[in-house]
C-alpha cells in the first residue's frame, strides 16, 4: 500500500510555518525576543563603564598621588560574577525550557532580570565591602536571568521563523545586543554629562577629596538600575506570545493546540491533526535522550562543534575589552586619571565606547543579518574567524609601531575591524546555529550547553588574559608580571585559528527546515515506511 501524501508531509502546522511568508508576527517576535538581548547587553557591558568610578568612590586614599582603583580581586568579582551567573542560567533555563515550555520559562527570566537590575543599584550599608558584596550578589542573579534569555530567545525565534529567512530572524534578535551596548554608552554619557554640568568638580591632582563629590555615588546606581526598564516593558508582550508550535506538537504532543495557536498567528486555517499525532507518539520515533548513544551518533560532533567554536570565540571576543584602554589612550580620549575628576573619567570612557559600538560593533551584527541567508552560516563563521586572526596578527606583529605617536589611527582601525569581523562572523553564527540543528525536545538544552561553553571562554578571556596581558617588567598595581599585550595578541590569533578549524564540525542549516536538520523528518518517514511494510502483508493475507 502506498504511503499517503499526508504521511509524507508530516504535520501540516510545521509545513505551514516553514513556508509562511514574512508577516507582522515575525517582526513582533524579533522585537520581543530582541529586547531581552538589548537588556542583556546593557546589563552585562555597562558595568565596565562604571568600575573606575567605583574604584574612585570606595578605594581612594587622598594622600596618594593617583585616585583609587578596584583591587584586583574585587575587580575580578565585580566584572566576572555576572558571567558566572550567566553560565549557570544558560544550563538551567536551557534544560527547563525543554521541560516546561519556552513561553512559561521566558517570563521567569525577565522578572529575575528586572528585580536584580534594581537590586544592583542598592546597598545594605555604605562600607566598600558591603557595597561590593551587595553588587556582586545581585549581579550574579542578574546574570542567571540573562543566561536563560540565550537559549530561549534563540529557540523561540527559530521555531517561529520560516526556513527561507530563519537565519536573518535569529541573527536580528542577537543583533539587538549591539544596540544594548550602544545604549549603555549613550545612557552613561548622558547621565555623567548631566551630573558633571550640575556639580562641576576639580581634577584629582588639584583637590583629591573634592574631585569625587557625594553626587557621583548616584551616577553608577542610576546607570545599573535603568537596565530594569526595557525588561519590564517587554514582559507583557512576552506573555502574550503563544507557545511555539514545534514545542506544543513535537514535545508536548498536542497537535490540536499547536494548530489552533498557529492558525491565529498565521491567519490561515490549519487542520486538527490529533490522530496523526497519536500515531507518531505510539510509534515512539525519535525519542532518544541527551546522554544516549543515539544522540552521540547523530549529534555528538555537532554539539562539540557548536560548544567549542562558541568557547574559542568568546575567549577572543571578551579579551578584546582588555585593549580598550590602550585604544582610548591612543586616541587621547582618556588622559591620566589624576588629571580628571571622577565624572570626567566616566564621561570620556562612555564616549569612547559609544564610538566603538557605533562604528564597529553594531554594523557587524547587521551585515550578518542581511547576508546569513544568502551566503550561509558556515561561510560567515569561517570568514569571521579567519579575518579576526588576520587583524589580531596585524596588531601584534608591528605592535610597537602602532603604539608610537603618529600611528594611532591605524591602530584604532585595525582594532575596530577585529570587532567588526567578530560580529559579522562567529559572534552571531555561534548563537544562530545551535537553535537550528538539534531535535525540538533537546533544542533549548543543547543551545544552553553551547552558550555556557561560550561564557566559560568569556571568563577565561576577561580574567585570564587580564593577568596574562600585564607587562612583564612593569605590571599594574596589585598584579604579577604577565606575557604582555603583544604576546597576548599572538595567543588570541592562535585561538581564532582553532575556531576556524572546529567550524568544520558544524553543519550548514541554510534553506533547510528544523526537522531536516535535526533528523526528525527522516525519522517520521522511516517510521511511515516501516508502518506501510507491516500493513502490506496483512492486507495481502
Amino acid at each position: 500500500m502506498a504511503r499517503s501524501s499526508e504521511q509524507q508531509q508530516g504535520l501540516q502546522v510545521l509545513s505551514a510555518l516553514d513556508a509562511a511568508k514574512t508577516q507582522w508576527y515575525h517582526f513582533t517576535a524579533i522585537v520581543v525576543a530582541g529586547m531581552g538581548f538589548f537588556t542583556d547587553a546593557y546589563d552585562l557591558f555597562c558595568i565596565s563603564l562604571v568600575t573606575k568610578l567605583l574604584g574612585r568612590i570606595y578605594y581612594t586614599d587622598a594622600s596618594l598621588p593617583n585616585p583609587g582603583i578596584l583591587p584586583p580581586g574585587v575587580a575580578a568579582a565585580v566584572n566576572g560574577v555576572a558571567f558566572c551567573g550567566t553560565l549557570s542560567g544558560q544550563l538551567f533555563f536551557g534544560w527547563l525550557g525543554d521541560k516546561m515550555g519556552r513561553k512559561s520559562v521566558y517570563g521567569m527570566t525577565l522578572i529575575l532580570m528586572v528585580f536584580c537590575s534594581l537590586g544592583s543599584g542598592l546597598s545594605f550599608a555604605h562600607t566598600p565591602k558591603s557595597v561590593m558584596a551587595t553588587l556582586c550578589f545581585f549581579r550574579f542573579w542578574l546574570g542567571f536571568g540573562i543566561g536563560g534569555d540565550y537559549p530561549l530567545s534563540a529557540t523561540i525565534m527559530s521555531e517561529y521563523a520560516n526556513k527561507k529567512t530563519r537565519g536573518a530572524f535569529i541573527a536580528a534578535v542577537f543583533a539587538m545586543q549591539g544596540f544594548g551596548i550602544l545604549a549603555g554608552g549613550i545612557v552613561t554619557l548622558i547621565i555623567s554629562a548631566a551630573f558633571r554640568a550640575a556639580y562641576p568638580k576639580p581634577a584629582y591632582q588639584d583637590d583629591a577629596a573634592g574631585s569625587i563629590g557625594s553626587e557621583a555615588d548616584f551616577v553608577w546606581r542610576i546607570i545599573l538600575m535603568l537596565g530594569a526598564v526595557p525588561a519590564l516593558l517587554t514582559y507583557y508582550w512576552r506573555m502574550k506570545m503563544p507557545e511555539t508550535a514545534r514545542y506544543t506538537a513535537l514535545v508536548a504532543k498536542n497537535a490540536k493546540l499547536a494548530a489552533a495557536d498557529m492558525s491565529k498567528v498565521l491567519k490561515v486555517e490549519l487542520a486538527d491533526e490529533s490522530e496523526k499525532m497519536e500515531e507518531m507518539v505510539a510509534r515512539g520515533n525519535n525519542d532518544f535522550g541527551l546522554f544516549s548513544r543515539e544522540f552521540a551518533r547523530r549529534h555528538g560532533l555537532h554539539l562539540l562543534g557548536t560548544a567549542s567554536t562558541w568557547f574559542l570565540l568568546d575567549i577572543a571576543f571578551y579579551s578584546q575589552n582588555l585593549f580598550q584602554k590602550d585604544i582610548f589612550t591612543a586616541i587621547n580620549w582618556i588622559h591620566k586619571a589624576k588629571t580628571m575628576s571622577a565624572l570626567d573619567e566616566v564621561f570620556r570612557i562612555s564616549r569612547a565606547q559609544t564610538l566603538l559600538a557605533l562604528c564597529g560593533t553594531v554594523p557587524g551584527y547587521w551585515f550578518t543579518v542581511f547576508l546569513i541567508d544568502v551566503v550561509g552560516r558556515f561561510a560567515i563563521q569561517l570568514m569571521g574567524f579567519f579575518m579576526m586572526t588576520v587583524f589580531m596578527l596585524g596588531l601584534a606583529i608591528p605592535y610597537h609601531h602602532w603604539t608610537t605617536p603618529g600611528h594611532q589611527v591605524g591602530f584604532v582601525v585595525m582594532y575596530g575591524f577585529t570587532f567588526f569581523f567578530a560580529n559579522f562572523g562567529p559572534n552571531a553564527t555561534t548563537f544562530v546555529v545551535p537553535a537550528e540543528i538539534f531535535p525540538a525536545r533537546l533544542r533549548s538544552t543543547c543551545h544552553g550547553i553551547s552558550a555556557a561553553a561560550g561564557k566559560a571562554g568569556a571568563m577565561i578571556g576577561a580574567f585570564g588574559f587580564l593577568y596574562a596581558a600585564q607587562d612583564p617588567k612593569t605590571p599594574e598595581a596589585g598584579y604579577k608580571p604577565g606575557i604582555g599585550i603583544r604576546n597576548s595578541l599572538f595567543v588570541l590569533a592562535g585561538i581564532n585559528l582553532l575556531g576556524f578549524a572546529f567550524t568544520f564540525l558544524v553543519p550548514e542549516a541554510n534553506g533547510k527546515s528544523l526537522e531536516e536538520m535535526s533528523g526528525e523528518a527522516e525519522d517520521n518517514n522511516d517510521d511511515n515506511e516501516a508502518h506501510d511494510a507491516r500493513v502490506q502483508p496483512s492486507m495481502a493475507a
